[in-house]
C-alpha cells in the first residue's frame, strides 16, 4: 500500500511534465525543456525558466528538449529535470523515496521504457511503475476501465498521439504514431518559410497553432499577424496568415492522426466497436485543444467526439489514480521496476 502521500503519478511528455501527488493532486506543470552549459552539460534552468530562453540563448547556454516523441532522448537531463522536481514537491532530504508510476507511449520499446524506469530511480524514486499513456488517459478521463464496456481513448501529445480501446481492466486494440504537437509546429514554420519567405522562432509557430490552427472548417475563419525574419533582406518583417492556411500547413500530420483512427476502429471487434459508437470517442492531451479536432473525427467517422475539460491533465490524473488501483490493474500495463516493498 502506497502510504504518507509521498507517491507520484507523472506524465513525461514530449511538451511538458505534469507530476501528480497524491492526496494533493497537480503539483508539477511545467514545459519539458532544461537550459545546460555547453562546456559542462550542467543544468542552468529547468521547465518555465528554460523554456523563457528557447531562441535566445547565449553562445555557453543551450537548450534541449530531453524527451522526444515520447522517448528519451536527453537521459542525463531527463534525470535532472526529475530530481529537480522532486526536490521541489519534498525537499532535498534522503528520506524521501516515492514510488512513481509514469506514462509511456503505446509503442514505446522494451529500451525505451527502461531508460524511463531508470531515470526515474535515479532521480530518487524507490520503485517506478509504467502506464500506457491511453490507458493513463482513460483514468484521468473518469472512464471505468475494468467494465466490460469499450472505450476509444486518444491521447495526443507533442511528439506522439495514442490511440486505445479499454475494456475489462486491459487494452483491446491500439496504436501509436509519432506525430504530435511539435510535427505540426514544424508544418507551420515550414509553410510561412516557402510561402511568406519569414523565418519564425520555434515558440512563434506554437503560438500560431494556438491561436488560429484547426483541423476543420471554422464558423468564422481568423487571421494573426506575425512577425519573422525576412528570409531575403534578414530584417523583421510582419506578415498576416490566415486559419485556412495554417489549415493546409497542417494537413498532412492531421490526416496521419485520422488515419489512425481509421485503422484502430477497423480493428476493434463488434462488440466493442457498438460501445465507443455509443459513448463516443474520448480526446485528451494537448493536442485535443486544436480547434475543430472533434468535429474533424466526427466528420471522418460519424462518431460523436469528446474532450476532457482539462486535456492537458488527463495522463497525469490517470497516473495519479492508478497509484490508487495498482494492484486491480493488469500488468499488462504495469510494470515493477525497484525495490521490493
Amino acid at each position: 500500500m502506497f502510504g504518507f502521500n509521498r507517491d507520484l503519478g507523472i506524465d513525461l511528455g514530449t511538451s511538458n511534465l505534469l507530476i501528480f501527488q497524491k492526496g494533493r493532486g497537480i503539483v508539477v506543470r511545467e514545459p519539458s525543456v532544461v537550459a545546460l552549459a555547453k562546456a559542462t552539460g550542467e543544468p542552468k534552468a529547468f521547465g518555465s525558466d528554460a523554456h523563457q530562453m528557447v531562441g535566445r540563448t547565449s553562445s555557453s547556454i543551450e537548450t534541449v528538449h530531453p524527451i522526444q516523441h515520447g522517448a528519451i532522448a536527453h537521459y542525463t537531463a531527463t534525470e535532472a529535470m526529475l530530481r529537480h522536481y522532486f526536490g521541489k514537491i519534498h525537499g532535498k532530504t534522503a528520506f524521501w523515496k516515492p514510488r512513481v508510476v509514469v506514462s509511456v507511449p503505446s509503442n514505446v520499446t522494451s529500451v525505451e521504457k527502461q531508460a524511463v524506469l531508470d531515470a526515474c530511480r535515479a532521480a530518487g524514486a524507490k520503485e517506478a511503475f509504467p502506464i500506457e499513456e491511453p490507458m493513463a488517459a482513460a483514468l484521468g478521463l473518469g472512464i471505468g476501465v475494468g467494465d466490460p464496456d469499450g472505450n476509444l481513448v486518444i491521447d495526443l501529445g507533442g511528439g506522439t498521439t495514442d490511440l486505445a480501446v479499454t475494456s475489462l481492466g486491459g487494452i483491446a486494440v491500439s496504436e501509436s504514431i509519432r506525430i504530435g504537437g511539435d510535427n505540426l509546429d514544424e508544418a507551420i514554420h515550414r509553410y510561412v518559410k516557402r510561402q511568406h519567405n519569414v523565418l519564425l522562432g520555434e515558440r512563434t509557430a506554437e503560438e500560431i497553432k494556438c491561436e488560429i490552427g484547426s483541423a476543420f472548417p471554422l464558423p468564422t475563419e481568423l487571421e494573426l499577424e506575425i512577425r519573422g525574419r525576412d528570409m531575403q533582406s534578414g530584417m523583421p518583417k510582419v506578415v498576416t496568415v490566415s486559419s485556412e492556411e495554417i489549415r493546409a500547413a497542417i494537413a498532412e500530420p492531421i490526416g496521419q492522426i485520422v488515419e489512425k483512427v481509421r485503422a484502430v476502429l477497423e480493428r476493434t471487434p463488434p462488440e466493442l466497436a457498438n460501445d465507443i459508437a455509443r459513448n463516443g470517442i474520448w480526446l485528451s492531451g494537448g493536442g485535443a485543444l486544436l480547434k475543430g479536432l472533434e468535429a474533424r473525427i466526427e466528420h471522418e467517422t460519424g462518431i460523436m467526439a469528446h474532450r476532457s475539460d482539462d486535456p492537458l491533465s488527463c495522463v497525469a490524473n490517470g497516473a495519479g489514480r492508478a497509484l490508487e488501483q495498482i494492484e486491480a490493474l493488469s500488468e499488462t500495463h504495469f510494470a515493477f521496476v525497484g525495490d521490493k516493498a
